[in-house]
């Protein structure tokens, strides 16, 4: 095996793991694949002959481009923080796939990644590493140019604010049960039927992006999200049930075009928050393979 071949291999070794440390940094599968090349990029240009330890070597180059990517989006970022939605994972419900798991081990669903993005660069960066990939504090310290200590530091800050992450009911299909009969009730017109599967302070986050302006906002409360609801119960016939980060969500798709992609967070049976990405730009680079059916 010549040296360029072996270079290769030993990388796409490490891709799935460098894409997930990437996924979670960012939020975003296209930036998560842009850092992601720009690792590869580099190791092209180095010396792999120097590089004792490649994983780690990858990982620290990453979470080094992530963390520039951040600190560059934190400045030009003009839409409103609390509507954002980062890119969702969707599959099939009958269709597990590898890669997926992978970038979703850990439970990564958006409520967290939509903490995460409350977070600073350095917190997030610090999170990330340490607690979802058990790198120690002394690799992280010079990523982020603070000491072991401080670096634990901001770590533990953005564990408190993580915390606040609402979770999911493990029962799949006690979710998809919640999640039809919310549809249901919507396709109905039945207000009432709405209001009883939402969790009195549930929350609506819908972004959608430069081109939906109109779309972009947070709604709070039962009777607040029941009225959207009804208001945008015309798309139900065009509602596909999906696996989104790891819990029940849908595909709206009226004539087979994406218009949402909906998460859904269920707790003891209620609705405790929706997450609809309706972004036209971002919805047309996911894969969204449940519409190929």
């Amino acid at each position: 095996m010549d040296e360029n071949t072996w270079v290769t291999e030993a990388f796409e070794d490490h891709r799935t793991r460098l894409r997930a440390v990437a996924y979670r940094m960012l939020g975003s599968l296209s930036e998560a694949d842009d850092a992601v090349q720009e690792a590869w990029l580099r190791l092209n240009r180095s010396d792999e002959n120097e590089i004792e330890n490649l994983g780690g070597w990858l990982t620290t180059v990453v979470a080094r481009v992530c963390l520039n990517m951040l600190r560059s989006r934190a400045t030009r970022r003009e839409d409103p923080f609390e509507a954002f939605v980062p890119d969702p994972i969707v599959r099939r419900e009958d269709d597990p796939d590898p890669e997926q798991a992978a970038l979703l081990a850990d439970s990564v669903g958006l409520a967290l990644l939509v903490v995460l993005e409350a977070l600073s660069p350095a917190e997030r960066l610090a999170f990330v590493l340490h607690d979802m990939f058990a790198v120690p504090f002394d690799e992280i310290a010079p990523i982020v140019g603070r000491s072991p200590d401080a670096a634990r530091q901001l770590a533990s800050r953005a564990r408190r604010r993580v915390q606040g992450a609402p979770t999911p009911d493990a029962d799949l299909a006690e979710q998809r049960r919640v999640v039809d009969a919310f549809f249901a009730a919507s396709r109905d017109g039945d207000f009432d039927a709405l209001v009883a599967v939402l969790d009195p302070d549930v929350v609506l986050r819908a972004d959608g992006g430069a081109l939906r302006p109109n779309v972009t906002r947070v709604v709070r409360g039962a009777h607040e999200v029941a009225s959207g609801a009804i208001t945008y119960s015309r798309l139900s016939p065009f509602v596909r049930p999906a696996i989104v980060n790891g819990v029940a969500g849908v595909v709206v798709a009226p004539q087979g075009r994406p218009f949402s992609v909906m998460a859904f967070i269920v707790r003891n049976g209620k609705i405790v928050e929706i997450d609809a990405l309706s972004d036209p730009e971002r919805l047309a680079m996911l894969d969204l393979a449940v519409l190929d059916e």
